[in-house]
């Protein structure tokens, strides 16, 4: 569903320091600010790959150091999220990487918003209850928890009972964009394109609402990510059989500098990504 380009996208929000905390606390969670944009802007993806599970050692020896601090909760689902996300494909592992992230992420909303703790279990209507109480202090626990939850359910993409929970991650990415449409360059917007573009038109989807998301995205980050562009010809120009706009798009990609504080990473696997769908595009259209 959600697939490798999503690595920087557990990793780009800032991770904010919230009220007040210890000397130790900070130095942690600056700690972890710092290994998200250290790995953000590295263009060897090998590096990323072979030093990841040293950082979910660190990370989690943090969370233990501080089990209630949402910042480092929050950088641990990231970075868990991320890295199974882009380097694991073996299934039972990923599985359990991804549900770490998940119950990170969780754990993070839970201390952030206790009418909206443990939301899978949740009834939709509570649910929706809870969202709508959110305000722009949430934001951060939102996305985190939302994220790490869509890469759960990627991974355990054979489960209807995952697949079930994606009404709710959409909601929740639909109340971020509500109170905050340009948070960390409106990513919120590109999981929103991806989620409305899963089915075709016929089958329930809503391309068009997709392809405003997509737009939106791209804009409010200035075409510094490039995810953007890819995931919107994948998703969007495969799905309603645009081959010009698919084209234009992924060939913008491959010419553009790759080099863009917050989104390297992600650019440098968008490129990769993008002369692959190139090469694929006679057989697809």
């Amino acid at each position: 569903m959600i697939g490798r380009l999503f690595t920087v996208l557990f990793l780009s929000t800032t991770l904010l320091l919230a009220g007040c905390q210890s000397m130790a606390t900070r130095a942690t969670s600056s700690m972890a600010a710092n290994i998200s944009a250290a790995v953000l802007d590295q263009q060897d993806t090998g590096i990323v790959r072979d030093g990841g599970p040293a950082y979910l050692i660190a990370i989690d020896g943090m969370i233990q150091g501080d089990p209630e601090s949402t910042t480092l909760l929050l950088a641990g689902a990231r970075l868990y999220a991320a890295y199974a996300s882009a380097f694991v494909s073996e299934p039972k592992r990923l599985q359990h990487l991804t549900d770490r992230a998940r119950v990170y992420g969780e754990r993070a909303l839970c201390i952030q918003r206790a009418s909206l703790c443990h939301p899978r279990d949740l009834p939709f209507d509570a649910f929706e209850r809870a969202l709508a109480e959110t305000d722009e202090d949430d934001v951060p626990a939102l996305f985190g928890s939302a994220s790490a939850w869509a890469t759960w359910i990627q991974a355990n993409s054979g489960d209807w009972n995952a697949i079930a929970d994606i009404p709710k991650v959409q909601g929740m990415m639909e109340r971020i964009v509500a109170l905050d449409s340009a948070y960390e360059s409106g990513t919120a917007h590109l999981y929103l394109g991806v989620l409305y573009t899963l089915r075709p038109e016929s089958m329930g989807g809503k391309p068009e609402r997709g392809r405003r998301h997509f737009e939106a995205s791209i804009e409010l980050s200035g075409g510094r990510n490039l995810t953007a562009k890819v995931l919107f010809a994948r998703q969007y120009a495969r799905l309603v059989f645009d081959r010009a706009l698919h084209d234009r798009l992924l060939e913008e990609v491959v010419a553009s500098d790759p080099d863009a504080a917050g989104f390297t990473l992600g650019n440098v696997l968008a490129q990769e990504e993008a002369i692959t769908l190139l090469a694929e595009a006679d057989e697809y259209f």
